[in-house]
C-alpha cells in the first residue's frame, strides 16, 4: 500500500486518467473526489463487495 500525505485541494493521479482530489477534512473524515472515466467502476469497498457477492449468487 502506498501512502501519501495531501492537503486540501491537492491531487493524486492514477494513471493518465484517473484522479483523486482532497475535497475537505473535518476532525478524521477526509472528503475526496474521484474524476474517472465511465467505464471505470468506483465504489466503497463495502459496495464493491456487495456487488461482487450479488454477481456470484446469480451465477
Amino acid at each position: 500500500m502506498l501512502l501519501l500525505s495531501r492537503r486540501i485541494g491537492e491531487t493524486i493521479e492514477i494513471g493518465e486518467d484517473i484522479k483523486i482530489t482532497i475535497a475537505g477534512i473535518q476532525g478524521n473524515q477526509v472528503r475526496i473526489g474521484i474524476d474517472a472515466p465511465r467505464d471505470v467502476p468506483v465504489h466503497r469497498e463495502e459496495i464493491a463487495q456487495r456487488i461482487r457477492d450479488e454477481e456470484q449468487r446469480s451465477t
